[in-house]
């Protein structure tokens, strides 16, 4: 039964309460979609199929809740007595009990939405600006003079900075530089806290920043998303390393640092050397230095042996100068009677050329004499080849002549109308004219009778 289908008032019909508590339901569900209800959790139960069941209120009424397990495993969060949040729900009626529930869909912390929509409008308008842009990110010195720390005296976070920093790099001075990081004001004073660094930081010696705190709510952490703190880590001139709670966990501040880590103890280890690392790349360019010096020192040494080796007294180098001055002496004269030598050898040479190339007339001549007989005789020999290979053909020829074939006594039937000569006895047909070649001349006929005879009856 829907509720169009229920008896009006004042009727007389009687329907089941199951109908009335289903019709009740379905009104519900119709007249009131999806909303988000605010309230203070109590009663919370997680039941062993992993549904949750808990009731919110405030000062004046309660309403009972149930968020079903495909639901409930996708919360961020799970909530606890007295916890203060916002439900996504649905107006439905427990039919069973005839009881009014509220069918939860999703489930936040109270304002954490008002909250997480601020945050990604001012993360929206700073990167708008350039402000997150990944040109103005600054590598980190490799070998920090001294470290800044930007947090709360009170912060766990700053005693795990601490503590990591002291266990990589004890030779590196860390400067706190005190700020609250949670509450009213505080991003405020985080922000004048990274401008003193900023100002002081030839005085303190500083490299790099680290502006940290612990994990937390989005409340806890609003503090790290507020505009003023964005701007002052992005307006310093010292690399910002940003380490605020946990991995999951992002701020504004994120992303105006130069770098972000996903733990302050993270921060911690990006900027510090290993002290361990640093001795022992030390002690390698020790042992390399030395070796360099030691080749330097043998190169030296025998590069002073070498010098030695050169060195000679004054006389016998008078001496060698006299031999040298010998051997110039000896090259030059033989250098003077070399052009003489030099012009001679051409001129032989050219003789002998010219010699070879002179022409011999008389030799010439007869080999023109040889050439021109060879030729006569090659003439005649062809000619007399060519006459017997004529005489040869002519022969062939007679054979083959049709006048040969006529004067052994055959004779040609030449059709006087086609022009044709015939050659089967069929083709002749009586009365038809026809012309008759023979050796000595030829006549033309005209047949009375044809008598065709098979070619075995010759």
């Amino acid at each position: 039964m829907t509720p169009d289908s229920l008896p009006t008032p004042g009727g007389d019909a009687v329907i089941p309460v199951s109908v009335l508590n289903r019709a009740i339901g379905t009104m519900l569900e119709r007249s009131f979609p999806l909303v988000w209800v605010s309230g203070e959790v109590s009663n919370f139960t997680r039941a062993a199929s992993g549904h949750w069941y808990f009731s919110i209120k405030d000062a004046n009424a309660q309403m009972r809740c149930v968020m079903f397990r495909s639901r409930a495993q996708y919360a961020e969060f799970t909530p606890r007595e007295g916890d203060k949040i916002e439900v996504r729900a649905l107006v439905t009626m427990y039919e069973p009990r005839g009881e009014l529930q509220l069918g939860v869909e999703a489930v936040r912390r109270t304002g954490q939405g008002r909250l997480y929509e601020a945050f990604l409008r001012l993360k929206a308008q700073l990167e708008s600006e350039g402000l997150f842009a990944a040109e103005r990110k600054r590598s980190l010195p490799t070998h920090p003079r001294g470290i800044g720390i930007v947090t709360s005296l009170q912060a766990a976070a700053l005693r795990d900075v601490l503590t990591t920093l002291a266990r990589r790099a004890p030779h590196v001075p860390v400067i706190v530089y005190p700020a609250p990081v949670q509450g009213a004001g505080a991003g405020a004073k985080l922000a004048a806290m990274v401008e003193a660094a900023n100002a002081r930081r030839e005085a303190d010696a500083l490299d790099v920043l680290i502006v940290c705190r612990g994990g937390g709510s989005i409340e806890d952490l609003w503090a790290f998303n507020e505009e003023v703190l964005a701007r002052a880590i992005a307006a310093s001139e010292l690399p910002v390393v940003s380490g605020v709670g946990h991995e999951t966990d992002f701020t504004i501040a994120d992303f105006a640092a130069d770098v972000r880590a996903p733990t302050p103890t993270g921060a911690a280890e990006l900027v510090s050397p290993q002290r361990v690392l640093l001795l022992r790349e030390l002690d390698h360019r020790h042992a390399a230095l030395a070796r360099g010096f030691g080749r330097s020192m043998e190169r030296r040494a025998q590069q002073l042996d070498w010098l030695a080796r050169r060195l000679v007294s004054p006389a016998e180098r008078l001496a060698r100068q006299r031999v040298h001055l010998r051997q110039l002496a000896s090259r030059l004269a033989a250098a003077g009677g070399r052009p003489v030598r030099d012009a001679r050898a051409r001129f032989a040479l050219l003789q002998y050329r010219w010699a070879r190339r002179r022409p011999d007339v008389a030799a010439q001549s007869e080999h023109v004499l040889r050439l021109a007989g060879r030729l006569r005789n090659a003439s005649e020999r062809r000619r007399e080849r060519e006459k017997a290979c004529l005489s040869e053909l002519s022969a062939r020829l007679q054979v083959l002549s049709p006048q040969r074939t006529l004067e052994r006594g055959y004779a040609a039937l030449i059709d006087a109308q086609t022009g044709r000569a015939l050659r089967a006895p069929n083709a002749l047909k009586p009365k038809r004219p026809l012309t008759v070649h023979l050796a000595e001349g030829s006549a033309d006929v005209l047949l009375a009778d044809v008598q065709p005879r098979l070619p075995d009856e010759f």
